[in-house]
């Protein structure tokens, strides 16, 4: 029952900081910007994209001919001289209002399990408050450097963008393990 109650507690601490996160503070939004004409931009999307959910790289390489000396050539090339795009495209609009409450509870879902892992681990290492804060912090920090990290390594995602998700993992995490270390560390009545 005591890692059931710090799961729940760390879960609903990551749900509700990271609510705050993006609905209060910048932290969620850091460098999302509008296009200049939306319009545009999402008919060109439907015209040229396949009609799949995909992720799309442009310029694009394609790893099938890596040992083409001629087509890296060609592809260095585009890759200088054009804008680059990591697109997450969906042929099928959605409502986010409509979906809103579905949303959010596969987010909380998300990080309850996520605090089920981390629960996992304090019980075993013994915890209070202190051990939880370090355990909480150092699970936000593997979550950035595991995920974050790469995506700004390899696909370019902003550096705004990619400071704000360790500001929102590190610190929902060391709020979630100071929360799920004092449930854990707590005598239990006799």
């Amino acid at each position: 029952m005591r890692i059931a109650i710090a799961t729940l507690l760390g879960g609903l601490v990551m749900f509700i900081w990271g609510m705050l996160a993006h609905m209060l503070l910048p932290i969620g939004s850091m460098s999302m910007r509008a296009p200049l004409d939306e319009g545009k931009i999402l008919t060109a999307l439907h015209d040229n994209l396949p009609n799949e959910h995909a992720v799309y790289l442009l310029p694009f390489y394609d790893p099938n001919t890596e040992h083409n000396d001629k087509t890296n050539e060609a592809y260095s090339a585009r890759a200088r001289s054009n804008p680059y795009a990591f697109i997450v495209y969906s042929p099928i609009g959605k409502d986010p209002m409509a979906t809103f409450p579905y949303n959010l509870f596969h987010q909380w879902l998300s990080d309850t399990l996520a605090a089920l892992i981390v629960a996992l681990i304090m019980i075993r290492a013994g915890v209070g408050v202190s051990r939880g804060l370090l355990i909480g912090l150092g699970f936000g920090i593997f979550t950035w450097l595991s995920l974050s990290v790469p995506y700004w390594n390899w696909y370019r995602f902003p550096g705004p963008f990619t400071l704000g998700y360790l500001l929102e993992q590190a610190f929902g995490w060391l709020l979630a393990g100071a929360a799920m270390g004092w449930w854990l560390g707590r005598k239990r009545p006799d």
